[in-house]
């Protein structure tokens, strides 16, 4: 079978995600698996070159995994016509900024989210990109993570009956630096520097929330910082600007019309007593399910127990022995890596693909929806985003 090369330019793959959810365990596992299986069996075989500022770190991290070009210079990279997809995964701030030079630089984008730090910036870019006539892409990774998809077929099967309500928890103590070492980048919390969980967790609550349960109407939001100070990567305090934490509830049209209310929490500083690191609560007429990043748990109506009220008396039940297991039934690959071999069939090959900069953009309306919220302390409505 002929094997075609894709030359892809991978900008900001030096951080923790770039570098281990797109490089490592989505590119390098490409190219280890002989390439990206194409409609009619042919391959795409991708040919990255890695670029970032520090040249000592992007070529150890190329030699480490068998890349064989990397370099300092963006500008080089864009010019070099054999290169045909750029992709992001540095600074939220830069993100715009570098989109719009490699679209004018006759290059396809893919990107990690937040497209942008603002509606308005998010728009641009992504109407830049409609109308290049090029391919274009922002990472949505939930959705291909393996408790989303039982969650999502489910749904499609109709156990759910009419869906209710949605209740998401997302979050985990990161450490402030003091005691112990940080588990996350320190500008995460420095608002100046395009930190604050509201833009970082908002932008996939959108996608995650219109594929599966319901189109988002409106938003009521409170967020809050916690921990007012922490500690960098230098064990140096500094104080936290940005938002660690998020409360908010929104309304939705459900895929049958009906309403559909979404309960959404997420903190960087709390202590964590359920299933996973996020667990989406699903609530309908015949049936709920309990989904975490990799497991699922339904429980139908007619096998829902009947728990009674009493204060007094030490509860007998156990309610994590009463739901079912959704079984794994096939293997469930990296979702960064199945996104990614979408998009590359996409350029490659024109397969359809909806997960583009426009729907990205959606993703930042809600970020500022939530922030408004807050501010001005109401509900927000979500119109439809025209680009």
């Amino acid at each position: 079978m002929p094997t075609q090369r894709l030359g892809l330019i991978m900008h900001g793959v030096t951080g923790r995600m770039g570098m281990n959810q797109h490089l490592i365990r989505s590119i390098v596992a490409i190219r280890q698996q002989g390439g990206v299986t194409l409609a009619n069996g042919d391959k795409v075989m991708p040919d990255p070159i890695l670029i970032g500022r520090n040249a000592e770190k992007i070529e150890a991290l190329a030699r480490a995994h068998g890349i064989e070009r990397w370099g300092t210079s963006l500008e080089q990279a864009l010019a070099n016509r054999e290169d045909t997809v750029f992709f992001d995964a540095g600074t939220t701030q830069m993100r715009p900024t570098l989109l719009a030079q490699a679209i004018r630089a006759g290059k396809h984008v893919y990107c990690e989210k937040p497209i942008a730090t603002n509606l308005n910036e998010a728009v641009e870019i992504a109407r830049l990109a409609q109308g290049s006539g090029l391919k274009h892409g922002a990472v949505q990774d939930k959705l291909f993570l393996p408790g989303l998809r039982k969650l999502d077929m489910l749904r499609r099967a109709g156990f759910f009956g009419r869906l209710l309500s949605l209740r998401l928890e997302f979050g985990y103590w990161v450490f402030e630096g003091d005691l112990q070492p940080i588990q996350r980048p320190s500008w995460n919390y420095r608002a100046e520097d395009g930190g604050g969980i509201i833009l970082d967790m908002m932008c996939h609550w959108r996608y995650v929330l219109d594929n599966l349960f319901g189109e988002v109407k409106s938003i009521s939001c409170l967020g809050a910082t916690h921990i007012p100070q922490r500690w960098d990567e230098a064990g140096r305090p500094y104080p936290a600007t940005a938002d660690d934490a998020a409360y908010a509830t929104a309304e939705l049209v459900g895929h049958g019309g009906e309403p559909v209310i979404a309960q959404l929490n997420m903190s960087w500083a709390t202590r964590v007593r359920r299933d996973d690191l996020v667990t989406f609560h699903v609530d309908g007429t015949h049936g709920s399910a309990v989904a975490g990043l990799q497991e699922c748990r339904a429980q139908s109506r007619v096998t829902t127990p009947r728990p009674v009220w009493n204060p007094d008396v030490k509860q007998t039940m156990n309610f994590f022995d009463q739901w079912q297991e959704v079984p794994d039934t096939q293997v469930y690959d990296n979702g960064f890596k199945i996104q990614w071999e979408h998009f590359i069939r996409h350029v490659v090959d024109d397969e359809h693909y909806r997960w583009t900069l426009p729907e990205g953009a959606k993703g930042v309306q809600l970020v500022e929806a939530a922030l408004q919220s807050w501010k001005e302390r109401r509900w927000i409505d979500v119109p439809p985003l025209a680009i």
